[in-house]
Parts: C-alpha cells; sequence; structure tokens
C-alpha cells in the first residue's frame, strides 16, 4: 500500500485534483497508473511529468525497443518494481528480446547482447553507476542516434530516474503475479 493516497479513479480523486488528473489520464488514453496516482498531489509535478514521459516514451527519436531496453535498465538500477513489472510486458510486446530482460535483471554481462542493446544498457550503466559516459560509449551512442537521439535517450534516463525516485518513496507496489526482480 503506498505511503500516501494514491488515486487510480476519477471517483476517488479529490474534486480539487480532477482537473490534473483528467489531463494525466487523458494523456495516457484515460489510464492513471505507476507513479501518477500519488504524484497527483502535486497537480503541476503530476502534469509536467506526464508531458514528458509522453514525449520520451511515445515521440522521440527512438523505437519502442530502444526505449524499453533503456527503460529496464534504469528500472533495475533504482529497483523499481512497478516500473520493472510494466517494462517487462511493453519490452516483450515491443520486440525486446527475453535474454536482454534476464541480462539486464541479473546485472548480467553484456558480451552476448547485440552492439545496439550492449550500447544502451553500457550506457544506463555507466551513467548511473559513475555518474558519467566514457567517450567510447558516448561515440557509439551519438554514431547510432546522431546529436537529438542522444538527448532523447538522456532525457529518457532522466524522466526514469524521477519515476522510479517517485515510485520508491511513495511505496507504490507491483500489481500481484506481475514479473519480479530478482
Amino acid at each position: 500500500m503506498p505511503r500516501i493516497p494514491s488515486y487510480i479513479t476519477r471517483d476517488e480523486t479529490p474534486e480539487e485534483l480532477r482537473a490534473a488528473f483528467d489531463e494525466v489520464a487523458g494523456a495516457r488514453g484515460g489510464a492513471m497508473g505507476g507513479p501518477y496516482g500519488v504524484l497527483l498531489h502535486s497537480p503541476e509535478v503530476a502534469t509536467r511529468s506526464s508531458n514528458l514521459g509522453n514525449y520520451v516514451r511515445f515521440n522521440s527519436r527512438l523505437t519502442p525497443a530502444q526505449v524499453e531496453t533503456a527503460t529496464l535498465a534504469v528500472a533495475r538500477f533504482m529497483n523499481a518494481e512497478v516500473m520493472w513489472a510494466s517494462h517487462v510486458a511493453f519490452g516483450l510486446r515491443d520486440g525486446v528480446r527475453q535474454v536482454v530482460i534476464d541480462t539486464i535483471a541479473n546485472r548480467g554481462d553484456l558480451s552476448s547482447l547485440t552492439d545496439e542493446e550492449r550500447e544502451l544498457i553500457q550506457y544506463v550503466r555507466e551513467l548511473l553507476d559513475e555518474k558519467r559516459v566514457t567517450q567510447p560509449t558516448f561515440d557509439a551512442l551519438l554514431a547510432r542516434y546522431g546529436n537529438a537521439g542522444v538527448v532523447d535517450l538522456a532525457g529518457l534516463v532522466g524522466y526514469y530516474l524521477f519515476v522510479g525516485t517517485a515510485l520508491n518513496t511513495f511505496g507504490v507496489e507491483a500489481p500481484a503475479g506481475t514479473p519480479r526482480l530478482p
């Protein structure tokens, strides 16, 4: 159970938060999940982060599989069970190979992955573990995605760090029966 109320349906949402609920849920196809039920307590944080999330997830220069690979690497770093559970399903739907998911989950060696998979995961690991990205990793990303694509990737990682922080701070739990981190 979250540490503060999580508003998942419009009916349970206090009147003063319903405009933000409507905006966030509307941008998410009518659904309210992940961190947004608790983020509604600060309507500006909820709506502004939702806008960023919609861009980096659905409208950036990255493919859905690239988005989900990087997102899973962030979820693993944050040990964010809700993020992990939902993005395993999204990743499989969007073409992320099971071996990639297993490698991320177990913090495994990247040598058996494709260059693209390895570069994405290596980037997230370097940035989050070392707070820096090595020049070879950056150069590989730049060659593959260009300036704008690398900016989109950095924005995606930053957004999901925020999401993981919110999920972990407020104790938002993954639904029963969903994939768990080892």
